[in-house]
């Protein structure tokens, strides 16, 4: 794997440390994946904060996605970036039409964890490549996740996505989360993806900015650390966290934008 591709185990390893604790989010396949792989972390990638970051983010896509499946139930969805996440299973959605898409080297490395079905899929593909998207059936809703991605493409390459999903989907609703220009500078000094060998990300200051045409529009930003999943931690913890992840400060370096790509 390149180092972009090695990013995939930092929110692996957080999503299996926390469910092995019993909070946040509950993911024995992560758990499960973890214990078999066994990549060395090291440095800020392998912290308690950092695993509990990757849970909470991971729940608040799980709960949004589980959320437009109810008032999509038609639309397939595409998780762009999937990694070794286990969506599909955590929220139970194998009798929709899933597509995991990620590098080829990470699809044949899921593959040892996950099996294709009718409805279920793993696509190798480089999202800042957009031909894959004209192999996907044209014409219908799409629920889009891209968890861990944005930074790694350009804004550019984000706008072509953006318009190519425009021309094959009837509706898309997407959900992604982003590092600011700042945050993005910021890394370059301070990142844990630093510690896998990944150094290049990419920010937005401006959600707007991916508005290219009147039918691709910025729906608002969510919050990446509820309360409720915060209160979840121990009181010591609460208290640091809040501090250093869900504050003002946290925002100016990474933020959860929603968007509507529409006919």
């Amino acid at each position: 794997m390149n180092a972009v591709n090695k990013t995939l185990y930092i929110p692996l390893f957080g999503k299996a440390e926390v469910s092995r604790k019993g909070i946040i989010i509950k993911d024995p396949k992560a758990e499960e994946i973890w214990k078999q792989e066994g990549f060395a972390l090291h440095g800020k990638a392998k912290s308690r904060w950092l695993a509990y970051y990757m849970a909470m983010r991971a729940r608040v896509f799980d709960e949004w996605t589980k959320n437009q499946l109810q008032k999509y139930p038609e639309a397939i969805i595409l998780h762009i970036g999937c990694g070794m996440d286990s969506r599909v299973e955590r929220i139970n959605a194998f009798e929709r039409i899933w597509y995991d898409i990620d590098y080829p080297s990470v699809i044949q490395e899921r593959m040892q964890y996950f099996t294709e079905s009718d409805n279920y899929r793993m696509l190798s593909a480089d999202a800042s490549d957009i031909k894959w998207i004209n192999g996907l059936e044209k014409g219908k809703e799409a629920i889009v996740i891209m968890e861990g991605i944005s930074m790694y493409l350009t804004n550019e390459e984000l706008g072509s996505l953006f318009l190519a999903l425009q021309s094959q989907f009837a509706n898309v609703l997407l959900l992604m989360d982003s590092y600011t220009v700042f945050g993005a500078k910021a890394s370059r000094f301070k990142n844990p993806v630093n510690d896998v060998g990944a150094k290049i990300v990419s920010g937005i200051d401006y959600p707007e900015v991916l508005e290219q045409n009147e039918r691709i529009h910025f729906a608002g930003e969510l919050d990446m650390t509820p309360s409720g999943l915060v209160d979840e931690l121990s009181a010591f913890e609460q208290i640091f966290f809040r501090l250093m992840f869900a504050g003002k400060a946290a925002k100016r370096i990474y933020r959860l934008y929603e968007y509507k790509i529409i006919k």
